[in-house]
């Protein structure tokens, strides 16, 4: 994780200047580890109601975040004002996200979780360009595009047959409104950055107000706070946990600050492409010529994402 020694990287534009091996190392972190994270979660699905698995989750997550902070020399200490973006990343990326993508997988199958999810990918551009005024790259609106197309084409099966009824339109509202939530949240990250908020307190504190928004919720809704002593659940709460969320969140927000929304969206291109690819051998997946083709736009779109343009 980066160190204050490379802020000369950092100060030029995150969105235009050329990656760094760091930058390269951040990413392909991010995307394995939340790649191999929605295989976890399908162990979470359950006797324990989904809203109190994201409480565990993150009550576990929260408390190393702080300790993490406090080792790296970060204040925990701060006014009100900082507090509301920790409590905009608890609201939005600690808590509605999740909870609407877990409500949305009642109503449609994971492959169109897959594509509205990746949609975040072009959501950050078109954010980052209203709200933090970020220039619009041609070529990342076009390695957008091309990833969810690919992200498209390789649940293509899966998708085929989906019948748009009004349950599975309320399914991918839900999910279209966790994937807005996701980006809202990744605007207030860099916006906290901008203000010289540390990433890893600020992460530890939008955890903690993330567990009570989910816990009010759980109250809301008449639900207990039990938990899974099966093998499966637990191994799945420690991956979710401690990589999918204290590792994870930790290289996402340090990756969102070094290399822009834009770019650091284009991650949810690429879960998929893990998830697949352990499902080819896990679960025998095969790959038709179809995925294949999206699995190519996929890559190719992230060879635009990534490269500076030229001058």
């Amino acid at each position: 994780m980066p160190q204050q020694a490379d802020k000369s990287v950092q100060s030029r534009d995150p969105n235009t200047r050329a990656l760094s091996p760091l930058d390269y190392a951040l990413y392909g972190t991010s995307v394995l580890v939340w790649g191999l994270s929605w295989i976890a979660m399908h162990y979470q699905v359950g006797a324990v109601a989904p809203e109190v698995s994201v409480v565990w989750r993150f009550a576990i997550a929260a408390p190393l975040m702080f300790v993490l902070a406090a080792a790296r020399g970060e204040p925990l200490r701060f006014p009100f004002a900082d507090h509301l973006y920790f409590v905009g990343l608890g609201a939005g990326i600690f808590s509605t996200n999740f909870i609407l993508f877990y409500h949305a997988a009642q109503y449609v199958a994971s492959g169109l979780l897959s594509i509205a999810f990746s949609l975040a990918s072009v959501g950050n551009v078109v954010l980052g360009a209203l709200v933090l005024g970020a220039r619009i790259e041609r070529r990342a609106v076009a390695g957008g595009i091309l990833g969810v197309g690919g992200v498209a084409a390789m649940f293509y099966p899966e998708l085929g047959g989906i019948s748009f009824n009004s349950t599975a339109m309320l399914g991918l509202l839900l999910a279209l409104g966790g994937t807005l939530s996701f980006c809202i949240a990744n605007m207030i990250s860099v916006a906290a950055q901008r203000r010289r908020l540390p990433v890893f307190a600020s992460a530890a504190w939008g955890m903690t107000y993330g567990i009570l928004i989910v816990s009010l919720v759980v109250l809301a809704r008449g639900e207990t706070f039990t938990i899974d002593l099966s093998v499966t659940y637990l191994g799945g709460l420690a991956y979710l946990s401690v990589i999918g969320s204290f590792v994870a969140f930790g290289v996402y927000f340090t990756l969102l600050g070094r290399i822009g929304a834009a770019r650091t969206g284009y991650t949810t291109v690429m879960y998929p492409v893990v998830a697949l690819i352990v499902s080819t051998f896990a679960e025998d997946y095969r790959w038709s010529l179809l995925a294949v083709c999206g699995l190519a736009a996929v890559l190719l779109g992230n060879v635009l994402i990534l490269r500076a343009p030229k001058r």
